[in-house]
Formats: structure tokens, sequence, C-alpha cells
């Protein structure tokens, strides 16, 4: 019973790694075969092996191998970074060269129009194999698809590049009593899941901020602006507030999660 145990949570501790990192159930399983459980210290060396492998790998083997599945890293600079460390180090920062080549100029246009303000994203695709899922979310499997977050402003009406939210997920801008309530209609239908981001909070959030109409809608301009974005998903209760008629913002349906804490964008 007890080796039962331990073989089944190691295929959890696996399957983990694997679907948060992608790379990372594999290369666990390596260090699993390779490391002699005799040797003293077996654990603390296995996890510092697996460590030290992981960051190596991640940080110099696979964005030169990304390539070769039509990927590459965000290019992060001075206009444009990512909301949390952790979406590099899980990997979760591969796209397409084309969506590449859109960020950035979709970063250039808002700092122009806002000096101060970075174009901040939040979980993109996994850099290698096509259909090759990243959850939670339903269509990150192919490089041309992108999270990115709303713009705040401070306390004392500034904009930031701060974010409510620890991960960039879970603190919504919520429909007021006169805007259609969507959330409501598709819990009602029974799609549970729907505001299932706000437990990714993890009860962290900047409650100073605020959501910055102007400089959001801004955003969403110079998004849908870029020739080779198709689809761009937020609330319909948010696409009313701000006013913008376009034919690339569309509804993202019940079975997904809610978007009115972030903008998906797609490539056509």
């Amino acid at each position: 019973m007890k080796k039962i145990l331990k073989i089944t949570l190691k295929i959890l501790i696996i399957t983990f790694l694997t679907l948060s990192t992608q790379i990372g159930g594999i290369i666990y399983l390596v260090i699993e075969l390779t490391i002699k459980k005799t040797i003293r210290n077996y654990r603390f060396i296995k996890i510092g092996v697996f460590t030290i492998t992981y960051l190596i790998i991640t940080f110099t083997v696979v964005p030169y191998l990304a390539p070769v599945f039509g990927r590459e890293k965000i290019k992060n600079n001075d206009l444009i970074e990512a909301c949390t460390f952790f979406t590099i180090l899980s990997n979760r920062n591969y796209v397409t060269p084309e969506l590449n080549v859109s960020l950035q100029k979709i970063a250039k246009t808002i700092n122009k129009s806002h000096n101060t303000i970075r174009l901040v994203y939040l979980d993109a695709n996994f850099p290698f194999i096509n259909g090759f899922p990243l959850p939670p979310h339903l269509s990150h499997n192919d490089g041309k698809k992108i999270d990115i977050s709303f713009i705040y402003t401070n306390n004392k009406g500034t904009i930031t590049n701060k974010k409510p939210a620890l991960w960039g997920y879970g603190v919504y801008e919520d429909p007021n009593p006169r805007e259609y309530n969507q959330v409501r209609a598709c819990k009602k239908k029974g799609y549970w899941q729907y505001d299932f981001a706000k437990y990714l909070t993890f009860g962290v959030s900047n409650n100073q901020l605020k959501f910055s109409e102007k400089a959001t809608k801004d955003l969403l301009l110079a998004i849908v602006n870029q020739q080779k974005v198709g689809k761009v998903f937020i609330e319909p209760h948010l696409k009313s507030r701000l006013g913008i008629q376009n034919s690339k913002i569309r509804f993202h349906g019940c079975q997904a999660v809610r978007h009115d804490d972030h903008i998906h964008l797609q490539l056509k």
C-alpha cells in the first residue's frame, strides 16, 4: 500500500509539472530514474538537481529549441513585460514570431499615448507542440494567443503598471446595475467555472487600484487596429462601457472564464 501511494504521488507530481510548465514533468522523471535512492540525502539531492536542471534547460535550451516549433520568447523590453516572473519561469511566455511583432507594435502604440505605461502580459503559450494544453486556458495551444492585463490608476488617479491581482487574474471589473450581467447569465446556465479565476488571487489584491477606462480603451484600440489580430475577448459589459464597436471584439462563450480581469487576443 505504501509503495502504491508513493507511485501515485510521483505520477501526480509529474502530471502537475507537465501541465504547469510543459517540460518539468519530463525532467523530474529523468532525474527520478537516474538518481539512486541509496545515495545519502537522496531527496535533498534530487530536489537540488531538479531545480538546477530545470532552470538551465528553461533559460538556455528551450529558447533555442522553440523556433523549431514555430515559437519564440516574448521580447521583454522597456515597453513590454510579464505581469509575474512565474510566467517566464513556467515557460508560458512563448508566441509565434507574428504575434511577437504585433505585441511590440501594440506596446509602442500605447506607450505613445501613455508614456509611462508598459504592455503587461499574463499567460501566452508553451514553447512546444501545437495542441498541447496550457491549463487552465482552453485555447492557448498554438502560439497565437495571449492574455493582456487591463490598465489601472493608483490612489492619486495616475495610471500605473501595477496590477490588482497577484497573478494578473481574478480581480474583476464587475458590471454595474445598468449593464448586462453576462456572469450571472452564464452561472445561471450551470457554468460554475465562469468566475473560477477569483480563487487565483489567494485573497491578495491591491484594492487601491482602479480600472482606467480611458487607458484600457486606448489599449483595446491599439490591439484591434493590428491587422494580424483576428479576435479579442472581453466581457460584453466592458465592450459596451468602453464604447468600442469592432467586429474583432467578441464574447468568448460561457464554457470559458470571465474576461473582465484581462483581455484575450489571438491572431487570425
